[in-house]
């Protein structure tokens, strides 16, 4: 991060926003974007940028998470508040964004799971879906986004971007790639109505309030954008699934610790919307796909030295159990 250049943008372009001299360290937590405390000894912000290395195109776009950030301000959907967007990428070598910072507590970490009993792990897990129903309910039109997005005929064209992606990311050969891109294009289902889509929704991309009582925030929006929520619900159930037996990507929660099992969070979202989930099969299949090729431009940004911070080195041998659960959730269609 350079503080200079940072304090002599935000001195330009946003005077008296500063009131001191400029800290920062960066957050941990996210495997993607990387996030930053700053702070001038009055305000803290939270600042987002890209990654360092491996940007492909249309991923990690600041200025789409700024804009729906920004738009979902007073809804019921909880947000931190839009400060300040740079598109200069001279600045800081990359589109950059501020906002308020949210004091909460991210469940990402064995000693904050271990905060909750069984009632509480049970509550958080309904405040979740709860808080995806009520973001899959805001109008985008209402909201300033009727153009945020392309809803004809998202579900195909999602496939064929995430496709795409691995291909630009790929660090070595998987055998069975092609053909479960090929059954995920033959089998899309009819989409459910458009809606404002998070793109990565779990329970590790909110933050609670320091007492836990609530969400405080929803945060990690660079995949926003309209189209079918469902795709969300078969990500959601993927990160549930994968979160009982493996810490790889969430950490373990178990339903004996209280926690809901997938199929739980399913009928909780059921009970509050209105959509057909008949098809949720597909969303499941595809959500492991989209994670395995997240997990492999990981992968290919840790051999390239160009990741930031631990947890980085067991990605590249996920992909491949990512892919056969992709396979199976789509067995039977």
């Amino acid at each position: 991060m350079d503080l200079d250049a940072l304090r002599t943008w935000l001195d330009a372009e946003h005077p008296g926003l500063r009131r001191g001299p400029l800290r920062a360290e960066v957050i941990a937590g996210g495997k993607s974007n990387l996030t930053y405390r700053v702070s001038d000894d009055v305000t803290t912000w939270a600042l987002r940028r890209p990654p360092l290395a491996h940007v492909l195109p249309t991923a990690h776009d600041m200025a789409r998470e700024f804009r729906v950030v920004s738009a979902l301000a007073g809804t019921d959907v909880p947000v931190a508040a839009a400060v300040a967007l740079c598109t200069d990428t001279s600045v800081l070598g990359a589109v950059f964004y501020l906002m308020a910072y949210v004091d909460g507590v991210v469940l990402d970490r064995p000693e904050q799971i271990q905060r909750l009993d069984p009632p509480g792990a049970r509550r958080a897990c309904e405040q979740l879906i709860d808080t995806l129903v009520a973001l899959h309910r805001v109008e985008p039109e209402a909201a300033g986004l009727a153009d945020f997005g392309r809803p004809e005929g998202f579900l195909a064209r999602q496939v064929r971007r995430w496709f795409g992606q691995w291909q630009a990311s790929v660090t070595e050969p998987r055998p069975g790639l092609d053909a479960l891109v090929a059954r995920l294009e033959a089998t899309v289902p009819d989409q459910s109505a458009a809606a404002i889509v998070h793109g990565d929704y779990r329970l590790t991309n909110v933050m609670f309030h320091p007492d836990l009582s609530g969400i405080a925030a929803v945060v990690d929006w660079e995949m926003a954008t309209l189209g079918d929520p469902l795709t969300d619900v078969g990500l959601l159930v993927v990160y549930q699934t994968l979160s009982v037996d493996d810490d790889f990507v969430m950490p373990l929660m178990s339903p004996a610790a209280g926690f809901l099992t997938p199929d739980q969070m399913v009928e909780r979202y059921a009970r509050g919307s209105d959509r057909d989930l008949s098809h949720l099969d597909w969303y499941v299949g595809f959500g492991y796909f989209k994670l395995a090729v997240v997990a492999e431009g990981i992968h290919r940004r840790y051999l390239q030295g160009k990741t930031v911070g631990t947890g980085f080195d067991h990605f590249g041998a996920a992909v491949p159990k990512l892919l056969d659960a992709a396979s199976a959730a789509l067995a039977d269609r």
